[in-house]
């Protein structure tokens, strides 16, 4: 039982932890520097190399807008939504899209939900329906801890507390399904029958550009506010409530029972308002908080 299906490569993060540690270790003797072993540790090289490296590989702004540009084309290109556009650097969202029905979705793209810009965003009053993308490609990062760090500790208090109105999340980018984020969904298990033919499973990715995707994992939060008094325990959206969600679905290829609800129950503890945040896939809880957690006011 996990908040996502995924989880990273315990062997593959010994294997980095095992080569870091090589590397501190006879950094000295890679490439001709001209010092000796204690010059060059003294000399701030090693940790200088380490964060240009970093800075070279860390997937800026640009590279997720071009998967997400990549998504939406595909998208609208067969007829899952009608067309898309870029809010604007002066919005508090960043993609608005039209679906078949005429309904307006709004889409807030985040990086990894265990950082606080989670909280930063706010529900457009065009907006028909309002999802939050995280797209957090950091090979090495724990989508476990990361996605339960934003859904109950962020995204849940801000539900409650700030009273916004969020529809659902979506998790996906391109490390999902390689080696450092094994995608579930790609095993024969987890195929729809008619995904087999004649034994055979057929591949559930899809090639998008320079990318081969794995389905995402899709979040349902609760139709309505939580509230005390009023609606301590709102039920979580259908997909069919939100088209956008429906979209992604059918667009690739996720089964019902891999659909995510996250309930959120809210009730007093003396002075406080405290939540209880619980996730289900295919009706059986899959990660919940151990008990009602109070929400920190700022």
């Amino acid at each position: 039982m996990s908040v996502i299906p995924c989880a990273h490569d315990k062997a593959l993060q010994k294997k980095v932890a095992d080569f870091a540690e090589a590397l501190k270790i006879e950094a000295h003797n890679i490439s001709d520097h001209g010092l000796t072993e204690k010059e060059f540790y003294e000399s701030g090289i090693l940790p200088a190399a380490v964060e240009r490296l970093r800075g070279q590989n860390a997937a800026t702004m640009r590279d997720k807008r071009a998967f997400v540009r990549l998504v939406l084309n595909h998208m609208e290109d067969r007829g899952f939504i009608k067309c898309w556009e870029i809010a604007g650097s002066k919005n508090r969202h960043d993609y608005t899209i039209t679906m078949p029905n005429g309904w307006i979705s709004v889409i807030e793209l985040k990086g990894c939900l265990d950082g606080n810009n989670t909280t930063i965003f706010e529900r457009p009053s065009h907006a028909r329906e309002f999802i939050i993308w995280s797209i957090c490609p950091k090979r090495g990062s724990n989508p476990q801890k990361n996605v339960w760090s934003g859904i109950h500790t962020r995204l849940s208090a801000e539900i409650i507390d700030k009273e916004k109105q969020l529809d659902g999340l979506i998790l996906w980018d391109w490390v999902c399904g390689t080696m450092d984020r094994t995608c579930p969904k790609l095993s024969l298990l987890a195929l729809d029958p008619n995904a087999v033919i004649n034994g055979i499973a057929i591949d559930r990715r899809t090639s998008l550009g320079q990318h081969f995707v794995t389905p995402p994992c899709i979040y349902l939060f609760p139709s309505t506010l939580p509230s005390v008094r009023n609606n301590p325990n709102p039920e979580p959206h259908r997909l069919d409530d939100v088209q956008i969600l429906k979209a992604f679905a059918e667009c690739f290829n996720i089964n019902n029972d891999e659909l995510n609800s996250g309930r959120l129950t809210v009730e007093n503890r003396g002075a406080d308002i405290v939540r209880t945040t619980t996730v289900e896939r295919s009706g059986i809880i899959q990660k919940a908080s151990p008990r009602p957690t109070p929400i920190r006011r700022k």
